[in-house]
């Protein structure tokens, strides 16, 4: 989606206040040997913010870094407005899409993990609560739609605050999932309409990845595991020689393919011929006792295409799925003991990559760069690495918990 012209100033001028913003903290703290609490108050409210604070909002955070009371500092910082449509609008707007674009139009998924975030919940349920957030009916924006995004274009378009107008509420009530079938931002129309669109659904699974556990494909590659669940749209003889399966291939699908069959009865459906980019399309899911027309099963025809590149392969018939790599190199993704490993559907697959120690991580490494303007490097940012991890977790994976803690961390000594 090309963004529009307003979209790109919006996001442009946001990017060269907080950099004037960074490089004025900057050389506050630099007139000094070392940064007093009023230098730190700004660094913090600047760097979570991404606006300046009032003269009475920036004396009352110093105050508090001085009675040592960094939570209370920080959390005036998240108090603002542009913390929710500014800040993690645009650290979360790139995971919406394919392009991980920053320039795209707010939408569900970047609403729900918002509104998450502003009412202190369990963040872990970005992946598979029945939740979705919407502007306040008070606002007259056109109503939350299944086949287009007019509802949080209007908010756009209307520069309506995050903050105060989003509401809470239930996907199942909305989209017409079925509770159970409903997974947090992976079943959102905003996902469903990058992920889900066309292809295999290995989109989605390997997407998920990126976004809530910050590894591509690449990263959890292990060719020991074995192969049962591959697909039969997979060449075990890429070009004729078996080796690029066994040395390549098989290291993805084999822990890809059983995990992505939770996704084995959604789609996202679309007017081809009248709609071909897509614009007017919803997520759509196979329902008990619903059957593709294709397949003659509940199964969508996308994971039965392509069967005689290897007929032997597997046959996808339910959304079982099971995770291999709770063995060999990828058990230290932290998964959960508490959980099986298994089960069906999107929403204990979602669970399953939510309650991993390598989501928590994830969150954490996201908010350190948006917060510290760099990825965690030396041995000091990874140790706090770990402890802002553990906070996480006390908190109840309060995301705000680990603002507070980096933004202590980067504040500036």
């Amino acid at each position: 989606m090309t963004p529009s012209t307003p979209t790109k100033v919006s996001y442009l001028a946001s990017c060269l206040c907080h950099l004037g913003l960074v490089l004025l903290g900057a050389i506050l703290i630099a007139k000094s040997t070392s940064a007093g609490t009023r230098e730190q108050a700004l660094q913090i409210h600047n760097r979570v913010a991404g606006v300046p604070p009032t003269e009475a909002v920036l004396l009352q955070m110093a105050a508090f870094l001085d009675q040592g009371n960094k939570v209370q500092a920080v959390q005036l910082a998240m108090n603002n407005e542009a913390f929710y449509s500014v800040t993690l609008k645009n650290m979360v707007t790139p995971w919406t899409n394919r392009d991980q674009t920053v320039f795209a139009p707010l939408n569900d998924y970047t609403a729900t993990v918002i509104g998450l975030v502003r009412d202190n919940d369990d963040f872990r349920k970005v992946l598979y609560d029945d939740v979705v957030y919407v502007g306040n009916p008070s606002l007259g924006l056109p109503a939350y739609s299944t086949t287009n995004n007019n509802h949080y274009q209007a908010m756009d378009d209307q520069n309506i605050g995050l903050k105060d107008n989003l509401v809470r509420q239930t996907q199942s009530s909305l989209n017409g999932l079925p509770s159970d079938a409903t997974a947090g931002v992976i079943t959102s129309r905003a996902a469903a309409k990058a992920f889900f669109i066309a292809g295999t659904n290995r989109a989605m699974f390997r997407f998920t990845l990126i976004n809530h556990l910050c590894r591509d494909m690449e990263q959890v590659h292990d060719i020991t595991r074995v192969p049962d669940f591959i697909r039969q749209d997979v060449s075990r003889s890429p070009g004729g020689d078996s080796r690029v399966f066994l040395n390549s291939c098989i290291g993805c699908h084999s822990g890809m393919d059983p995990m992505a069959k939770a996704f084995a009865y959604y789609d996202y459906k679309f007017d081809s011929v009248n709609d071909p980019d897509a614009v007017n399309g919803s997520i759509h899911y196979n329902a008990a006792g619903m059957t593709d027309p294709i397949t003659g099963i509940r199964v969508e025809k996308k994971y039965l295409q392509n069967s005689t590149t290897f007929p032997y392969g597997y046959v996808t018939a339910n959304d079982d799925w099971q995770n291999y790599w709770r063995q060999g190199m990828n058990s230290n993704l932290g998964w959960s003991a508490d959980l099986p490993g298994k089960g069906s559907g999107a929403k204990t697959m979602g669970m399953e990559l939510a309650y991993s120690k390598a989501f928590a991580s994830c969150q954490v490494q996201k908010v350190f760069k948006q917060v510290c303007l760099r990825n965690p490097g030396n041995a000091a940012d990874r140790s706090m690495i770990d402890t802002i991890v553990a906070d996480f977790a006390n908190s109840g994976y309060n995301l705000k918990q680990v603002f507070i803690d980096t933004a202590d961390y980067c504040k500036g000594q």
